[in-house]
């Protein structure tokens, strides 16, 4: 088996997304830190941790990718219907907190959304780079949502929960609405799962993810106000 690299804590750098194992999910690194400038240089790069509370800090680089570019989401016809009646108060950067908690402690197969992590992507989330987008029910309780980072025009989606039927697919669809309007040309999926097929997320080759990250990542996408409440339809929707 190939021998992974270590990340010395004090040293700032990852290895090439393309050393990282054949195999579907791509692991790449063991070691380093969670701190923001590791976080962001990480995220830059292709480049995303994901390890349980047992395991040293494990860095990943799928091939291939799984991405959602926001003019391709996928509405069902009951999904429509859904937003139709207006059944969520969609909110951004309401309660980011809330958000990764609920994601954390609401998943049955468990979390790799520790302490550490949670105290992390709270830190990015107060310098401004990480977002919660939160679905709330007419009895103004916190019922869906997600997290994740925003680097120039790209959106890396880390984690949803919902508590309600459709309250996070419904947080997918303004979401991918609001940052096509923005300029955004993607959100990062990951790795693939039914879920995010059905709304039109596709796998595409890690090196052709790695351009549109170095041609988009540094770019400032035009008027991305995050603290606001969102409406169906909206515009242009």
């Amino acid at each position: 088996m190939t021998s992974l690299p270590w990340i010395d804590p004090d040293h700032l750098w990852f290895p090439p997304p393309e050393q990282a194992l054949e195999d579907p999910d791509g692991l790449l690194a063991v070691g380093g830190d969670l701190s923001p400038k590791r976080l962001i240089l990480a995220y830059s790069q292709g480049i995303f941790p994901w390890f349980s509370e047992e395991q040293p800090i494990l860095w990943w680089s799928p091939d291939p990718r799984c991405v959602l570019f926001p003019d391709e989401i996928h509405v069902s016809r009951s999904l429509r219907r859904t937003l139709n009646r207006q059944l969520f108060r969609i909110t951004a950067d309401r309660d980011f907190r809330q958000v990764i908690r609920l994601c954390a402690i609401t998943r049955d197969e468990g979390t790799w959304i520790t302490d550490d992590m949670k105290a992390s992507y709270t830190r990015l989330h107060d310098m401004g780079i990480a977002h919660s987008i939160e679905a709330w029910n007419a009895d103004g309780r916190l019922v869906g949502g997600m997290y994740g980072v925003a680097l120039g025009r790209c959106f890396f989606g880390e984690s949803m929960f919902s508590l309600e039927t459709n309250a996070s697919k419904v947080v997918m669809v303004h979401l991918a609405n609001q940052l096509r309007l923005w300029g955004f040309v993607l959100i990062d999926c990951q790795v693939e799962s039914n879920h995010l097929l059905r709304m039109g997320a596709r796998t595409i080759p890690r090196h052709h993810f790695l351009s549109i990250l170095k041609a988009n990542a540094g770019q400032n996408p035009g008027g991305s106000h995050w603290t606001f409440d969102w409406q169906w339809p909206g515009p242009e929707a």
